[in-house]
């Protein structure tokens, strides 16, 4: 594995880690919030436990680099709504800035073939 594997592997981890927390966290914090916000914002409330699922159990995929393309093309939808119906309002700063970088993360797994490799489970190729 090269020092670009390596890197991308770490992002991978690094994104699920941070999309099954958020995920994990509308469950803890009371997924009826999560669902009123939706409501609130024009978002159908029943969104948001489809939402939070994807999030966690997606998070866990891609940390685990299982279903990395689908995980992150289901990302990509996500960041692409929160961005366009909540945080884009609020400008860059305090906005929509961490929503967008995770974005751009999603983008590059969707697009990348080398996120799909896990340290033990897949041998490096000739390619890399």
């Amino acid at each position: 594995m090269n020092e670009k594997t390596i890197g991308l592997v770490i992002a991978r981890v690094i994104l699920g880690i941070t999309f099954a927390l958020h995920g994990l966290a509308k469950f803890q914090d009371g997924i009826n919030g999560t669902a009123e916000f939706f409501s609130s914002v024009g978002i159908p409330s029943f969104l948001a436990y489809i939402v939070a699922g994807i999030e966690l159990v997606g998070g866990i995929l891609m940390v685990l680099g299982i279903f990395t393309k689908v995980v992150a093309a289901l990302l990509i939808v996500i960041m692409l709504g929160a961005i366009g119906t909540v945080k884009y309002s609020m400008g860059f700063l305090d906005g929509f800035e961490l929503d967008l970088a995770l974005l751009a993360l999603a983008v590059v797994a969707f697009t990348t073939n080398s996120w799909t490799q896990w340290f033990a489970f897949t041998p490096p190729t000739k390619a890399e």
